[in-house]
């Protein structure tokens, strides 16, 4: 059997790395065949609406990824990672839309049905060309990416650091969230984008096509899990974490600072675009409250609870806050928001490396292996 290679042996060399892998492939096996294999009357079956509520985390998990990736190694504590996901989204759900065709309510070939209902008598310029999936596609890493590097071109440029870069964050998303709930803007208003009907030529609905996304995400994770493990372990990874330990001493060096922090933010609103794109499908909406600016704090806290600077932590916290969140908004959904705020703070004192900092507590973390691409 061939030996594995070196770059492998350091992606895979980390424990919290492998029990990552382990866990997303045995997912991604195990639960289409739990929802396709076994009948609803079994006790083995998985409800679409389980394995969809799975599907949304592995999209959230996509997400805190990201944050981790600028926020964890970076040092930039980004407010506004929920804009990239909502534009991702919203691209999706734009393509979706135009699928829906003469299956409207008010039956018309071109125009979505809340065009109708506000009398538009066009499809709007910048709608054209989403009846097309590679052109979506292209839209999902293109328009999160481009708003990224202009924001972050105008906001390194003029080297606005620390809490002033997390108020424009904040203040970018809450500026696209009024926006996009004006109806005039094209983009539904108010109430969003809904009622899918097909994705590729394939029910949206069918068991088999939900599957697909499920199964998607799950890819989309996996790889957008290793290519930011990449990013750290490579040698402009060692330069992101060293502007987020001493920016002023990185910059003193010689290295284009700017530089190195915009590619990585772009890079990390590319992620959070693809994943608000496979969110959408799943849930079947995409909406302005996406943009809500507690979203983009809500993602910070998943990265805090699981660990900074881990990936995998970024991942385990996203599932395990937006798992007690399902739980909480169901038995005592007025309680939630005040446990969310007491768990936030509760690991800022007594867990600053989050939940996977204390099993490292108890499990030494062995030394990384360093990739050949890294070394000297």
């Amino acid at each position: 059997m061939k030996a594995p290679t070196p770059l492998l042996n350091s992606l895979l060399g980390e424990r919290g790395t492998q029990i990552f892998v382990s866990v997303l492939v045995i997912t991604a096996i195990l639960v289409p065949i739990l929802h396709l294999a076994f009948p609803q009357s079994s006790p083995l079956h998985l409800s679409s609406y389980t394995m969809t509520l799975i599907g949304k985390y592995m999209t959230y998990a996509l997400l805190a990824v990201a944050v981790d990736l600028v926020w964890g190694y970076c040092g930039i504590l980004s407010l506004g990672h929920a804009a990239f996901f909502a534009l991702g989204g919203y691209a999706m759900g734009m393509y979706l839309m135009r699928q829906i065709g003469t299956r409207g309510v008010y039956a018309d070939p071109v125009l979505p049905d809340f065009m109708v209902f506000l009398n538009w008598k066009e499809l709007p310029w910048f709608w054209s060309g989403f009846d097309m999936f590679w052109f979506a596609a292209l839209m999902v890493v293109l328009v999160p990416g481009v708003l990224a590097l202009i924001f972050g071109w105008l906001a390194f440029r003029s080297r606005v650091t620390g809490v002033y870069l997390s108020i424009i964050t904040q203040a970018l998303t809450y500026a696209l969230m009024l926006a996009f709930f004006r109806n005039d803007m094209g983009f539904g208003g108010n109430n969003g984008l809904t009622d899918f009907k097909d994705i590729l030529g394939f029910n949206i609905n069918a068991p088999g096509t939900r599957v697909a996304l499920f199964v998607a995400s799950a890819i989309a994770l996996g790889l957008g899990y290793f290519a930011c493990r990449y990013i750290t372990l490579s040698r402009a990874g060692r330069v992101v974490q060293a502007i987020r330990d001493s920016e002023s001493r990185t910059r003193f060096i010689g290295y284009r600072v700017e530089s190195y922090k915009l590619w990585v933010f772009a890079f990390s609103a590319v992620l959070a675009g693809i994943a608000g794109a496979l969110y959408v499908p799943q849930v079947g909406i995409i909406n302005p409250s996406e943009f809500q600016p507690i979203n983009s704090i809500e993602v910070v806290i998943w990265v805090a609870v699981g660990g900074r600077g881990t990936l995998y932590g970024a991942v385990a916290g996203a599932v395990l806050v937006n798992y007690a969140k399902s739980y909480f908004t169901a038995a005592v959904p007025e309680f939630w928001l005040y446990a969310l705020g007491a768990l936030f703070v509760l690991v800022t004192l007594f867990l600053p490396q989050g939940v996977v900092g204390l099993a490292d507590r108890f499990v030494p973390r062995r030394r990384e292996p360093e990739p050949e691409a890294v070394r000297a």
